[in-house]
């Protein structure tokens, strides 16, 4: 314990299990608070499995019959004091001065994961607030972290600035109506808020106000000031799907950059985040891959250089391989994971889209009519997990497509200073999908929400 302006920070002082296991040093007296994995009696000592979620890998406590643990189950959280020390086979191991029940774990009264027992996901699903106790998805998370600070790190020595895009915003960007509506549930504010001409349900903003679907267009406004920008957080999508593929809410990394025009350099962005990230992430988190991971993965597309093919090349590969496909139609899943294995199993590009299949502010192709200069990236067993572009920087060809004035703003970036830009983005939930051989999206996030689905 020690005290700074009267204060106690005793807890905070406290190392974590990976931090012990960090430290050369043995022979000294420490202090473990965490969860009771396991628990093994044997005659005069009973050996506790304690993890407390840093690490994947549990520290062995030596508890003596003395120190009368009658009341202790798996589940249990606990402080231990005691010497660490290594045990006779080179492991770290503590030997129990004293073990504090922090909290009880009442077996009988339904606690729902036995120690050395798996479980299928669809069973962990049904527990969001005791899934962090399962080996399984305390690694996925710890994966997740890493995955989210690894692309941080990343994309600032890549010299990106990191932009908070509001969650509420008046854009629908996408148009495609797949939007959750804000407005306050008290009546009683929403006729103190209200305005002349404006619906009673709208009076708090004086207009329709969403959840966003993408932070996209607020990051085109940043990067027409500092080049370089990124964000990652929470976007939403009201559509009616209760699959394995789809989530209400999930993560987006989206990123900007302007005085870009070509593809080519966009695609280098995006192939070089990927990789790097991947790398390093498999390199620090090897335990928590092999516990996290659902079967024997291949990685061998890290060192590759992802495959280029155009949207007409696809279309002609999947028609000649049977599927009946016009011009004009959408991939499903499986034609995308089919183009990934033709292109050799290695995350695919997949280049100039038909101009009616995507957004109105894709720039449109110089060279082939009736495409825009957009990017799906489809990736092996997941399909696609980026969408980008180039974004149409003509003011008069921008205004013809223009789908509201509420856009005037998006508009006028156009008008002052108005730059080539480009950008794209990445869904986190799929790209860990990827990373982990994840089937259901539902099982890469804390706290799923779907249709008919948001407990907690």
């Amino acid at each position: 314990m020690y005290r700074v302006f009267g204060r106690s920070f005793s807890s905070f002082a406290i190392p974590s299990i990976k931090q012990l296991f960090a430290k050369s040093k043995t022979k000294e007296t420490v202090t473990i608070k965490g969860w009771v994995k396991s628990l093994r009696k044997m005659k005069g000592i009973t050996f506790l499995d304690i993890s407390d979620g840093s690490t994947d890998i549990k520290l062995q406590v030596v508890a003596n019959k003395s120190l009368q643990l009658e009341n202790l189950t798996t589940g249990s959280s606990v402080t231990v004091v005691g010497s660490m020390d290594r045990n006779p086979k080179g492991q770290l191991e503590v030997t129990a001065d004293d073990i504090d029940i922090s909290g009880k774990c009442i077996l009988e009264e339904g606690y729902p994961f036995a120690p050395r027992k798996t479980y299928t996901p669809e069973y962990v699903r049904q527990y969001l607030h005791l899934r962090s106790r399962t080996n399984k998805f305390a690694s996925m998370l710890r994966i997740r972290d890493g995955v989210t600070q690894a692309i941080h790190a990343h994309l600032h020595d890549e010299g990106y600035i990191n932009i908070h895009t509001p969650i509420l915003t008046s854009n629908d960007c996408e148009g495609a109506g797949e939007v959750f509506n804000i407005q306050p549930e008290s009546q009683n504010i929403q006729r103190a808020m209200a305005r002349e001409n404006v619906p009673l349900t709208e009076s708090y903003f004086n207009g329709k106000v969403f959840l966003t679907v993408s932070g996209q267009l607020h990051l085109e406004a940043m990067a027409h000031g500092l080049s370089k920008v990124y964000t990652l957080g929470p976007v939403f999508r009201a559509e009616n799907s209760r699959s394995r593929l789809h989530l209400a809410e999930f993560y987006m990394l989206e990123l900007e950059t302007a005085f870009v025009d070509k593809l080519e350099d966009l695609m280098s962005c995006i192939e070089k985040l990927i990789q790097n990230v991947t790398i390093l992430v498999l390199h620090k988190y090897q335990t928590d891959f092999k516990q996290a991971q659902i079967g024997d993965l291949d990685f061998a597309w890290t060192q590759k250089q992802f495959p280029v093919i155009t949207h007409d090349y696809a279309l002609e590969v999947l028609k000649q391989n049977g599927r009946n496909l016009n011009d004009d139609c959408n991939f499903t899943k499986e034609d995308e994971i089919f183009l990934v294995k033709h292109c050799g199993n290695v995350p695919t590009f997949v280049i100039n889209w038909p101009k009616d299949q995507k957004p109105f502010y894709m720039k449109e192709c110089k060279t082939e009519k009736g495409k825009v200069a957009a990017l799906d990236l489809l990736a092996p067993n997941v399909g696609e997990i980026v969408g980008g572009s180039l974004r149409e920087d003509d003011y008069y060809l921008l205004q013809e497509k223009l789908p509201t004035e509420k856009l005037q703003w998006y508009l006028e970036l156009r008008k002052f200073g108005g730059v080539p830009t480009a950008g794209f983005g990445l869904g986190f939930e799929r790209y860990l999908q990827l990373l982990l051989g994840i089937t259901n999206i539902k099982d890469t996030i804390p706290f799923p929400r779907w249709p008919h689905n948001c407990s907690l």
